[in-house]
């Protein structure tokens, strides 16, 4: 008995290709300009992010590792390098003391609103500014869809030709 390899057809070959390598180069790319411009990395500004629309800019922990799809482990390491420069603070939580909260400070709020011009400006010029406004409500319903597959929700059935 043969077995059957799975394959794509050339139209699912170029979609799944083309995300991977967004997946990929998008990343590096927002790293560096935030890394050159504002000494962050992009998942460290996704925390902050995080944090600065949280309610008075404090997270528990695990909401923090939930809100950017870290471990807590890579989360807790990121924090005490976030926390010796005086960006977040950590203090046990007053509903659980075995819990952790991390909290926004004064100068993490300054360097986020200081960061965000220029990744605001990478993002338009490597995504929005290339799309058309049709090909982005596109961008956003098939990123909606997967991420909702990702995330264990319900996807919307794909559109029908």
């Amino acid at each position: 008995m043969a077995f059957q390899v799975p394959r794509m057809d050339d139209r699912e070959s170029r979609a799944w290709l083309g995300l991977v390598a967004v997946t990929q180069l998008l990343p590096a790319a927002l790293d560096s300009q935030l890394q050159r411009e504002a000494h962050l990395t992009h998942f460290e500004f996704m925390a902050l992010t995080a944090l600065r629309f949280a309610p008075e800019s404090i997270l528990r922990m695990t909401a923090l590792a939930d809100a950017t799809n870290a471990t807590l482990t890579r989360l807790s390491h990121v924090c005490t390098r976030l926390e010796k420069r005086g960006i977040v603070e950590r203090t046990p939580s007053p509903d659980d003391r075995r819990a952790t909260d991390i909290r926004l400070t004064t100068e993490g709020r300054r360097m986020l609103i200081r960061a965000m011009p220029g990744h605001i400006e990478t993002a338009r010029r490597l995504v929005i500014d290339a799309l058309t406004p049709a090909q982005l409500d596109a961008l956003a319903q098939i990123t909606g869809t997967i991420t909702d597959r990702l995330s264990g929700g319900e996807a919307s059935p794909p559109p029908h030709d």
